[in-house]
């Protein structure tokens, strides 16, 4: 039996799976930009950073606010971005934003047709659903079904406006406010608001529990 000797180590396999595609792309694009001192060694981290910081609780504080204020309503119906800025919520792309109103007569639901384009200054990341194939699809050609499957019956005499998010053009759903809140204060009224209304797939409920 041949025996080999040798006085040097083998490398231990390492645990870690090696980069996709699309991971040395991103490395490679990033550290040119770097090189051409387009940005900053940092700046790709703090961006980051910002993105991770946005979540939906941003939007509800801006939906409660137009619950209760009519001058900020108007404010944002007219230029949702602005209005949003009003509460120090950068914009860190030159997306506009479209703040759509729910009434008796109109539910709106947003969709992104071709990706997963959505208004992440003030709602964060999007949800996987809100990514998948089978939404992005059926939101538009069959929207009733779509919101049946989450729990929300629209009745048939109102209008369901679909709007399709673009690169450039995010929407945000303003929900109406559910009866018997009159009493709230602002901040309850925002912890009221879920991610999935400002979506339009749900409604928001009075989720209060009133002790006798």
């Amino acid at each position: 039996m041949e025996t080999h000797d040798h006085d040097h180590d083998h490398p231990k396999a390492s645990d870690e799976p090696m980069p996709g595609y699309y991971e040395i792309m991103e490395i490679a694009v990033r550290e040119l930009l770097i090189e051409k001192r387009l940005i900053g060694p940092g700046e790709i981290r703090r961006q980051i950073e910002v993105l991770d910081s946005r979540t939906p609780a941003l939007g509800a504080k801006v939906v409660a606010r137009a619950w209760v204020d009519p001058g900020f309503r108007a404010r944002l119906l007219a230029n949702g971005r602005t209005a949003c800025e009003e509460f120090g919520i950068s914009f860190y792309d030159d997306t506009q934003l479209i703040v759509l109103e729910n009434t008796d007569r109109v539910h709106n639901l947003i969709v992104c047709t071709l990706c997963s384009c959505y208004p992440r200054p003030v709602l964060g990341l999007p949800p996987d659903w809100y990514k998948s194939k089978p939404y992005r699809a059926r939101a538009v050609k069959e929207p009733r079904a779509v919101l049946e499957e989450f729990g929300t019956h629209i009745p048939g005499d109102v209008e369901i406006c679909v709007s399709d998010s673009t690169a450039m053009v995010r929407y945000l759903v303003l929900p109406q406010r559910p009866a018997g809140t009159e009493d709230l204060s602002e901040e309850q009224l925002a912890a009221l608001v879920t991610r999935d209304a400002m979506i339009g797939v749900v409604r928001v409920e009075n989720q209060r529990q009133d002790t006798p």
